[in-house]
């Protein structure tokens, strides 16, 4: 597997310098009537798909921090190429070469510029398995779990098998999830009851991606291994229904996606998998949108998880602006924002026994005394307005900041920080459960460890 860093490094430089060696190539020399003629309609085509691409993004509500400028001017180039390319196709074959290849290379680099700003694929052997769909991180079939599990010996690392959950509500058509089983879940047959933590992704995901972007396989593998063999079972869940839905985890006209969760999933992982149905032995984790999954499963449905990780979330579900959200989310109905809520859920509920959950934001700064001395403010103060609401209603929290973008590393890292914690909370076998940390200001805590 090619390790090469598709987010810093050399290539996506050199990427970046080639594609503007292309783009002079293509263009050559022109004459001033050239220029006058095409120069300020590439401007303009350009202009209009950078426009295009911000309007999206900012309706949308898709980013939690604002886009890198060299996104916009890249897909600015790619319009400008395009246009070159239809302007210059009576030139010379070899200039015409170069602006057929100006465009899609130009195209690349916007593509690359969002992958460095998300850290969605982190490197070349990460895009290269999601090409040609190799098995996942510690995947095995059925026939491979069964002959594990009659070994009756604990392997040395989990294993991650697919799971095909039949959904009760015909308008949400998931695809296929994933279930990581640690080595302790082969040790007897029957399986032990084991505690679960359901993984929720990013506002567009698939169920992949906390394997593949999150690096969560090899993190629970690891702690796995420090535990004789226990950890969580890590149940890897559909949120969208298709890389470009949008649920929020909510019930609504994209489809009820709260209702696979709490009713689809749950049911399937005590029934196919023996985990232990004990709400207290199941935690949410969640990252970006997921993380805003997390906190509103568990206040709404303390009947089914005790336990959350909100890792960079929003202050609630939201596709935009309020109005946008109620509209796109919830086709109208003000009630039904009401009702997925987190602010409102948890103050209409009143007492909560036994919830406990984390918030961790994003972009710890420290200076030379290792002391914080700044975070992601944004998501800070989202995290701490969530935080001592629950606190109000009896939910033990504790905000954190740890260093790192609000990207798939920096969500990486932040599980494999926090799940001694979420491992103790939800009672796994033979891992003593750990109190909250310390709230993060900017005179408190020390750097945190990075987990990696």
């Amino acid at each position: 597997m090619v390790q090469v860093s598709l987010t810093h490094g050399p290539l996506p430089l050199v990427l970046q310098a080639g594609t503007c060696v292309v783009l002079v190539l293509a263009v050559g020399v022109r004459s001033r009537r050239w220029w006058s003629v095409w120069g300020p309609g590439a401007v303009l085509s350009g202009g209009l798909l950078a426009l295009w691409a911000y309007l999206l993004i900012t309706s949308e509500g898709v980013a939690g921090e604002p886009a890198p400028p060299m996104l916009w001017i890249w897909l600015g180039l790619t319009g400008v190429a395009a246009l070159w390319l239809v302007a210059g196709w009576q030139t010379d074959w070899w200039r015409r070469g170069c602006a057929l290849l100006a465009v899609p290379l130009s195209a690349l680099c916007a593509a690359e510029t969002v992958n460095t700003w998300v850290g969605y694929v982190p490197t070349v052997g990460a895009a290269w398995s999601d090409l040609v769909s190799e098995a996942m991180p510690d995947q095995a079939d059925g026939a491979a779990v069964r002959a594990m599990q009659q070994a009756g010996r604990l392997p040395p690392k989990g294993a991650v098998v697919v799971a095909t959950i039949n959904t009760s509500n015909p308008t949400f058509k998931h695809r296929d999830e994933l279930v990581y089983l640690p080595p302790a879940w082969f040790a007897t047959t029957p399986p032990p009851h084991l505690p679960t933590l359901m993984m929720i992704g990013g506002e567009f995901n698939t169920p992949t991606d906390w394997l593949l972007a999150g690096d969560a396989i090899d993190t629970v593998d690891r702690f796995a291994a420090a535990h004789a063999g226990n950890a969580p079972v890590l149940v890897f869940v559909d949120s969208g229904g298709a890389f470009n839905i949008d649920t929020e985890c909510v019930n609504g006209p994209r489809g009820n996606a709260a209702d696979h969760l709490t009713k689809d999933v749950v049911p399937y992982m005590t029934s196919h998998f023996g985990v232990s149905p004990d709400p207290a032995d199941w935690g949410v984790v969640g990252f970006s949108a997921g993380g805003t999954c997390a906190l509103d499963l568990t206040v709404m449905h303390p009947d089914l998880f005790h336990t959350f990780a909100d890792i960079a979330g929003d202050l609630g579900p939201n596709s935009g602006d309020k109005s946008q959200t109620i509209d796109r989310l919830y086709g109208g109905s003000l009630n039904a924002w009401e009702s997925f809520d987190p602010s409102l859920v948890m103050s209409r509920h009143g007492r909560y026994n036994g919830v406990s959950g984390m918030f961790i934001v994003s972009g710890a700064r420290f200076d030379d005394r290792n002391q914080l001395v700044g975070f992601n403010e944004s998501e800070h103060a989202i995290a701490t307005t969530l935080c001592d609401i629950s606190r109000r209603n009896d939910i033990s929290c504790a905000v954190t900041a740890h260093p790192g973008k609000h990207d798939w590393p920096f969500a990486g890292g932040v599980f494999a920080t926090t799940l001694p914690w979420v491992a103790g909370r939800v009672h796994t076998p033979g891992v003593a459960p750990i109190a909250l940390p310390a709230t993060s200001t900017p005179t408190g805590p020390t750097r945190p460890h990075s987990g990696h």
